[in-house]
């Protein structure tokens, strides 16, 4: 399967049930790499390009997993709190035998 990246073509053996999360991938970086070129990376080779590109990905990635750690931390914290708060109502409500 052939796809464009920033006025190249590059060819890329896949699965077919693949084939739409390829070119998905290939469009999202496509319009990467056209930003820096476009933004001042005229000067700069393909290969620049591309290399810019995927670090810029990997530094987007990486924010992103870091905030979903966050977010997972924050949720199991505000489960653990609520979970809390339950049991203490409920040994409350639980009639004492005499």
């Amino acid at each position: 399967m052939a796809v464009q990246l920033a006025g190249c073509e590059y060819r890329f053996a896949c699965q077919p049930s693949e084939r739409e999360e390829l070119l998905d991938a290939a469009r999202y970086l496509d319009l990467k790499m056209r930003e820096i070129r476009d933004h001042g990376g005229n000067t700069l080779n393909a290969q620049a390009i591309a290399v810019m590109a995927a670090l810029n990905l990997s530094h987007e990635l990486l924010r992103q997993q870091c905030q979903w750690t966050e977010a997972e931390s924050l949720v199991k914290n505000q489960v653990r709190d609520l979970l809390q708060k339950v049991d203490a109502a409920l040994s409350l409500d639980t009639p004492t035998s005499v």
